[in-house]
């Protein structure tokens, strides 16, 4: 057997930021729902520093978020790519970023970005 291929992944972590282009948007947090898919290199694992730890994605979104008000999404997943794809060990990161209060009459709105390791 053969291993060609190694994901990690997290889905649907929940966090509040200040975010938005619109007036109603600045001066309040709003829900956002983060998922990230990683494709991890093939060597042997015997512990959690030849793996990605997952909870860095929660750590990582946070501290961008601390920062203050963001005004797309589209910046909050390419900073968290960018960032999430220098980590040991990731070949490649997919990051989405939903914004359910975006529209009124759909369920999702957000983006998704894809980052390769040089």
């Amino acid at each position: 057997m053969t291993l060609t291929s190694r994901r990690v992944f997290v889905k649907g972590l929940k966090v509040e930021a200040g975010i938005g282009i619109y007036d109603h948007e600045h001066g309040r947090v709003q829900p956002l729902i983060i998922d990230a898919v990683f494709d991890l290199d093939l060597h042997e694992i015997h512990g959690l520093k030849d793996t990605l730890n997952y909870e860095l994605v929660g750590q990582i979104a946070r501290e961008f978020i601390a920062r203050g008000h963001i005004k797309l999404v589209e910046t909050l997943a390419e900073d968290m790519a960018r960032t999430l794809v220098a980590l040991p060990h990731v070949r490649r990161v997919e990051v989405s970023v939903i914004k359910p209060e975006a529209l009124s009459d759909a369920d999702q709105a957000g983006v998704c970005v894809v980052f390769t390791r040089d």
